[in-house]
């Protein structure tokens, strides 16, 4: 595996595996790799000829109070971990790198941006998110990207925006990657004390809460909510948000009419965690896991 550090070493080194033929794979990602990140690196392993792994703890998608300085950070371990995943090149640039002095553009996704962690975060984080992932795409050129589903709002964010401007790669969301009692692979896990760790699990056990209504026969986001909230409330979590929504458009949802994100953002302890549920109608399909984004 190589480490590079600047844009033009990475471009030359796609030059060179597409000279020859080579599919491309690209696997965003802001470091402190857990399995979920590895699940996205096999993935990326047996779907393509060179696999690219970005390693940047993005600056513009953190809020002036949020963990920016403290987000966790271990680049030896990261390496060898992708380098056992069976990554080719992992790249590791500075933040001037990506953002050289004098930039001054912006991507943002209106409507997508502005709803659950939009709202609660603010539309400058998927901004960030949506204009590094872009310069990304333009950097590698994959043929294929690969994103987890427990961000599932940032993948719709990424697929509106390639659709959008036309660009010419595969958007692929793969499983949420959970650990034995449930709980979502997170690199913010790290942030827990052993209490609240325990208190994290509240979060998957009240979207199955959810999810077990709606499989019972009610479709209503009352009654589906009301399960949530309650197995949320019993474990001591105020959440910051706790909504269904429509899984592609994020419209507000009154029932399941095809197919719904349930999803929960919460504070627990130092870490501030995010899960999800996809809920479906029967006759609804079950794209979420691999859907083409152009």
């Amino acid at each position: 595996m190589r480490i590079l550090r600047t844009i033009p070493e990475v471009r030359a080194a796609i030059r060179e595996a597409r000279g020859g033929g080579a599919m491309i794979g690209l696997v965003p990602t802001m470091g402190a790799f857990h399995d979920g990140h590895l699940s996205l690196m096999r993935a990326a392993r047996a779907g393509s000829d060179l696999v690219v792994v970005s390693l940047f703890v993005n600056p513009t998608q953190f809020g002036a109070n949020e963990d920016l300085t403290a987000y966790p950070r271990d680049e030896a371990r990261d390496a060898a971990l992708a380098e056992a995943a069976g990554v080719d090149i992992l790249f590791a640039p500075a933040p001037s790198e990506i953002y050289p002095e004098g930039f001054a553009t912006n991507i943002h996704v209106a409507g997508l941006s502005d709803v659950l962690d939009g709202a609660s975060r603010g539309a400058h984080h998927f901004d960030g998110v949506a204009t590094v992932v872009t310069k990304l795409f333009g950097i590698v050129r994959p043929d294929t990207a690969y994103f987890g589903q427990k961000d599932a709002q940032q993948v719709l964010v990424v697929r509106r925006v390639v659709r959008d401007l036309d660009l010419d790669v595969r958007i692929v969301a793969c499983p949420i990657v959970r650990e034995a009692d449930g709980l979502a692979m997170s690199s913010r896990n790290v942030y827990l004390d052993p209490a609240a760790r325990v208190q994290a699990t509240a979060l998957n056990r009240a979207l199955d809460a959810g999810a077990a209504v709606f499989e019972a026969g009610d479709d209503g986001a009352g009654s589906i909510l009301s399960a949530a909230r309650d197995v949320l409330g019993d474990a001591g979590i105020d959440p910051e948000y706790l909504e269904l929504r429509d899984a592609e458009t994020l419209r507000p949802l009154a029932r399941v009419d095809r197919g719904a994100l349930l999803a929960v953002a919460a504070h627990v302890g130092a870490a501030r965690l995010i899960d999800n549920h996809v809920l479906r109608a029967a006759e609804a399909p079950n794209d979420t896991e691999t859907e083409a984004g152009a």
